[in-house]
């Protein structure tokens, strides 16, 4: 984002860009960690009923993605909006890795904030390991940590923010 100007020539629309895109970063990571959850509550309840699946629905999603939008004229398409997520039919649990890459991809871009030429070559060192290596050694080799616990979701969620706020 640091060359997006190359494409905007107009300040207010290179702010708006770059807002929207870290905006998408955060709202990103509540979705993912909802379509987790909603599928392995499907997987381990194999015989709910469909207003089971519903009220399971909803009492996942509400404390992480119902603030993103006003559904209390639509309650029927908010109780229906996982069907959104094709993953769930096509491709169950693996959304998540949507996940580690978004949270990979924003420790990457931290340390490329801290030391460009470091931050740089590091990421550089871990896309020659291809699949040669686990996730987790390649993270290493990023200079970022395979980890996802609340505390490092923390820390990178507060460095995006840092960022929007720098905008």
């Amino acid at each position: 984002m640091d060359n997006w100007n190359v494409y905007f020539d107009n300040e207010e629309d290179l702010k708006r860009a770059k807002r929207d895109q870290l905006f998408d970063v955060l709202k990103t990571l509540p979705w993912v960690a909802v379509v987790d959850q909603f599928q392995h509550w499907i997987y381990t309840n194999p015989d709910h009923t469909d207003q089971q699946r519903t009220d399971a629905w909803m009492q996942i999603y509400e404390p992480f993605g119902a603030g993103f939008a006003d559904w209390s004229e639509h309650k029927e398409a908010e109780a229906n909006l996982w069907q959104k997520q094709l993953h769930i039919f096509e491709v169950p649990f693996y959304y998540i890795e949507y996940g580690m890459a978004q949270l990979g991809a924003i420790a990457v871009w931290k340390n490329y904030k801290e030391n460009p030429e470091k931050g740089l070559q590091q990421y550089l060192d871990a896309l020659k390991l291809g699949y040669t290596k686990t996730i987790k050694e390649i993270y290493e080799t990023a200079g970022i940590k395979f980890d996802f616990s609340a505390a490092y979701v923390k820390e990178l969620a507060e460095f995006v923010k840092s960022e929007m706020d720098k905008l």
